[in-house]
């Protein structure tokens, strides 16, 4: 996939953890997977707009179970991202 270099200003404590977290696969790649993120959710969110005006709000139950299928999808990428930092460790 082609790559454009192009210039953006945080906050620099924000940066500072970025930094921190993105160590092992760079700052580029954890920008770029945070906004693949950030892009899907808004994708997401014109999505359950769209379906509400055609189906109406959603219900307490719907959102409910929604929230709980993100902290499961949360969970399992905490899971992954230690696994790769275990994986790296004992690579090392």
């Amino acid at each position: 996939m082609a790559s454009k270099k192009i210039t953006v200003t945080i906050p620099e404590e924000l940066l500072d953890e970025i930094r921190a977290e993105a160590a092992e696969r760079g700052l580029s790649a954890y920008v770029a997977e945070a906004l693949r993120f950030k892009r899907d959710r808004d994708r997401l969110l014109e999505l359950v707009n769209w379906l509400e005006e055609e189906y109406g709000p959603v219900t307490d139950d719907e959102r409910a179970a929604a929230i709980e299928k993100l902290e499961d999808l949360d969970a399992e990428h905490e899971r992954r991202r230690t696994d790769r930092k275990r994986k790296a460790g004992e690579a090392a």
